[in-house]
């Protein structure tokens, strides 16, 4: 075998490709025989030219998996010896590596059998070889290694770290300093938060930094590179890594992200590592006073032009913009200052890419420091709309951009400026730029939607603008514009009934849309008529629903999430509006809605195998490919919640004719109840106390399971408020329809102990008139429990966050206790701070 072999090796390096897929062909059957093996070897320890011997070692690599356990003793031992032999002396870096991959493989085997005991001693007699090409291999097979045998490195860490920490400083060879910096990042995954593991890898750092300089200098980006991917391990692991060396990691990636003479990939890496210490470190970049630096470096960022031809994505000041809003949502005190300064500065530079640059920062730290930027709105909003203004298209675009990231994250306050803010937009929307009116779309959107009547005085202009643009814009400004009708419906309300019929009839046109390019705008579509239907009122909409009730159903099939996400917040205004009319459409909808829940929206990944081709040797399949199963993603958690919330809604508005549907329903919620996604938990809470509200005697037998499923999300370990805000509202619902079926000695005392309500005040009414029904009616097992209810009524009065309908139903239950307890209400009443005993004696003595 070994002469023909070697004669195909030759022939698939030629050039010409008939007799290179020939001699594929031959070597992938001979391939099959473990006599394979030692034919290679043959020829690894033979053959004159480096790209045979190459060869013969990649091939080796793929088939030694299959071929390993059949070999005799004899040819195992004369594999190894002949690995050990390419390792060390052969001359070509290629056949070298490529020989430390096929060790790697054996090694999985071989080193927890007990087969290979002198391996690692002799990689670690290689490491400190006064040879360059030994310590450079051993390095190699050291990270090469800890694919397949790492956790045995776990035991040898100590020992690795001075030899390791040698190399990252070895003065006479650069190729050792790299594979060094390699090594180093391949051990990241398995360290531990020991004491000794922390210091070796802080001990690294400054090492990895001086490589790392090095490299950029010699123009060796992609290995300066591993550093980055080093760090980025550093910072997200658990254990305390870093230290004190973040200060010198934030200094280099500064210097790498603001050198524009370098590759934009790197410096996109360096921008990341800045972003990720932002997330995860800011308190010690606070600390160590590093905001300043970094924004000093990310503010002038934001003016750097792209490269036309280059991915916007990782265009500099794209990514300078998200780490100035990652620090503005982890460190608003401290940037907003600054910030403000650069954008004051920029506004009036003669460049417009520092006037758009401006603009942008104070957009992007719109939501983080929304608190701050209200007590500046009006000289802010002065730049912006300034800025709208401007000669420049950049300029426009950042400012319609920003006026929407104000309307969106500066509630209530950006609605007192309305007068001035409308105008600008109206006039935004006749931009020649198609991008300027895309985002003045936006702004629009954001900005009207909690207008109210105020918007009324500029409707008619409004949907005059709107209509027309509809009618004649490319697709995605119609998405857009949708966008803005929709939240001018919701403003509007019964004012919108002059424009509801035009408006329906545009959105008909696209709720038959089935290509693929035309699916978005469908969803808006779809989005726009169930917000139509809920401004404008049954009384318009039922004789004329039907027709868009039908095209929403058919809209399913065409299996697109977004239309999906889209027609259940449809159906769920639907349902509300109709109210028991819409039990007609539940054997269609409830179908529908656990079709979504069942899809899967993954799609097969392939699997490459990524190191075979030093030579194109791609035809051979590995031994290790035939484990490599397609894999897919989970159907999105997002659609499973946008199902319950609408399953909810439908429940809400339908009332009683929902009980046909429980058993369905049911399981289905009470799995999302233990969901990881905090905003499946909270809809799926709100979904269970709808379904016991009106499911009847049907929903009684899920009772148990119910309480079960509650109870974890009124624990400590529960992060989220509004979730727990949710799971009260179903106990309370629960408790009012089926108070004997539930265990209220110990129901009540955790449900109590959850209040007062923190975030979802929606639940409010349902939840505190609850609580007084029991205490109006003197239930015996909320009695033992007033001191801990009447500490958070007290809470409740003097919330700005609660109607004084909702204070006013607390305050008739204070009242009669106090007029049947009223001797042992004292106390009680005397415990509780001044203001707040003050507030709920005033709201009481209203009865």
């Amino acid at each position: 075998m070994a002469q023909s072999l070697e004669l195909l090796l030759i022939q698939f390096l030629m050039p010409d490709n008939d007799a290179r897929r020939q001699a594929e062909e031959q070597i992938r059957r001979l391939a099959r025989d473990p006599q394979v093996v030692p034919a290679l070897v043959h020829h690894l320890r033979t053959a004159k030219t480096p790209n045979v011997r190459q060869l013969a070692a990649v091939l080796l690599r793929k088939k030694i998996t299959s071929h390993w356990p059949k070999l005799p003793p004899h040819a195992k031992a004369s594999l190894k010896q002949a690995l050990i032999d390419s390792i060390t002396i052969d001359h070509s870096h290629l056949v070298r590596r490529a020989s430390a991959n096929v060790v790697s493989i054996i090694a999985k085997y071989a080193v927890p059998a007990g087969e290979w005991p002198e391996l690692l001693p002799f990689i670690f007699q290689c490491s400190q070889s006064p040879q360059e090409d030994h310590r450079e291999v051993a390095l190699i097979l050291f990270s090469s290694l800890t694919e397949t045998i790492g956790t045995t490195f776990q035991s040898h860490l100590n020992d690795l770290q001075p030899i390791l920490l040698k190399c990252l400083q070895d003065e006479a060879s650069s190729r050792v300093r790299i594979a060094a910096l390699k090594a180093v990042g391949s051990f990241i995954e398995y360290v531990n938060d020991g004491g000794d593991v922390v210091k070796m890898f802080r001990d690294f750092v400054p090492s990895i930094l001086n490589v790392s300089r090095q490299c950029l200098a010699n123009g060796e980006e992609d290995v300066a590179s591993i550093a980055f991917e080093i760090f980025d391990e550093l910072i997200e692991s658990p254990a305390p890594l870093l230290g004190d060396s973040v200060r010198s990691i934030v200094q280099f990636s500064l210097e790498v992200c603001s050198n524009q003479e370098l590759e934009i990939n790197i410096r996109q890496q360096a921008i990341q590592i800045i972003s990720w210490l932002v997330k995860f470190k800011a308190s010690f970049l606070k600390k160590h006073k590093l905001v300043i630096p970094i924004l000093q470096v990310m503010c002038p960022l934001l003016t750097e032009t792209a490269d036309e031809d280059g991915d916007s994505d990782l265009a500099a000041d794209r990514s300078a913009a998200e780490v100035i809003d990652t620090m503005a949502i982890n460190l608003p005190r401290h940037i907003f200052p600054p910030v403000l300064e650069f954008a004051s500065v920029s506004f009036r530079h003669i460049n417009p890419k520092y006037r758009e640059a401006a603009v942008t920062s104070l957009g992007v730290v719109s939501e983080g420091c929304c608190e701050h930027l209200k007590d500046k709105l009006e000289d802010c909003l002065k730049v912006v709309l300034e800025a709208l203004k401007d000669q420049e298209q950049m300029v426009r675009g950042a400012a319609s951009f920003a006026l929407g990231q104000f309307a969106e994250h500066l509630q209530p306050e950006i609605l007192s400026h309305y007068e001035s803010v409308l105008p600008c937009i109206l006039n935004a929307l006749e931009d020649p730029s198609d991008e300027v009116k895309e985002k003045s779309y936006y702004a629009l959107a954001a900005f009207c939607e909690d207008m109210g009547e105020n918007i009324l005085p500029y409707l008619d202009p409004l949907m005059c603008r709107l209509v027309m643009s509809l009618q004649g814009s490319p697709r995605n400004l119609q998405e857009t514009c949708m966008s803005a009708i929709g939240s001018v419906a919701a403003a509007a309300e019964q004012a919108f009934m002059p424009y509801a019929e035009k408006v329906l009839e545009m959105m008909k046109g696209f709720m038959v849309l089935t290509n693929d390019e035309d699916l978005c705008a469908r969803a808006r579509a779809t989005e726009v008529v169930g917000i139509v239907a809920m401004a404008v009122g049954r009384a318009r909409m039922e004789t004329i629903l039907p027709p868009f009730i039908e095209a929403a159903i058919s809209g399913f099939v065409l299996d697109y999430s977004e239309l999906r996400e889209y027609t259940h917040g449809f159906f769920s205004n639907v349902a509300e509006i109709l109210d028991d009319s819409f039990a007609q459409y539940l054997p269609h909808v409830v179908p529908l809605a656990f079709s979504s829940c069942n899809l899967d929206d993954g799609s097969a990944v392939d699997i490459d195998d990524a190191d075979s081709v030093d030579n194109g040797f791609s035809g051979v399949s590995s031994d290790d490919d035939v484990n490599d199963e397609p894999r897919k993603s989970p159907h999105p958690p997002q659609d499973k919640t946008m199902v319950v919330a609408t399953l909810a809604e439908v429940a809400q508005g339908m009332g009683a004719p929902i009980s046909a549907y429980v058993d369905k329903i049911m399981p289905l919620v009470l799995k999302e109840l233990a969901s990881s996604e905090a905003t499946n938990r909270r809809n799926a809470a709100f979904c269970v106390g709808e379904m016991c509200k009106n499911g009847g005697a049907a929903a009684l037998k899920y009772y148990g399971d119910i309480l079960h499923g509650l109870h974890r999300l009124f624990a400590d370990s529960e992060p989220d408020d509004a979730v727990r805000d949710n799971a009260a509202g179903a106990i309370a619902r629960m408790i009012m329809v089926q108070p004997q079926s539930i265990p209220l000695n110990q129901v009540l005392p955790v449900f109590i102990k959850a209040l007062p309500l923190k975030e979802d005040h929606e639940e409010s009414m349902v939840v505190y008139s609850c609580v007084c029904n029991l205490l109006l009616s003197s239930h015996p097992q909320i009695l033992p429990l007033v001191p801990d209810v009447i500490n958070a009524f007290a809470q409740v009065v003097v919330s700005p966050n609660e109607s004084d309908e909702v204070k006013t139903v607390v305050a008739k239950a204070v009242s009669h206790l106090i007029s049947v307890y009223g001797q042992q209400m004292q106390p009680i009443l005397s415990a509780l701070p001044p203001a707040h005993a003050n507030a709920l004696a005033s709201f009481a003595n209203r009865r």
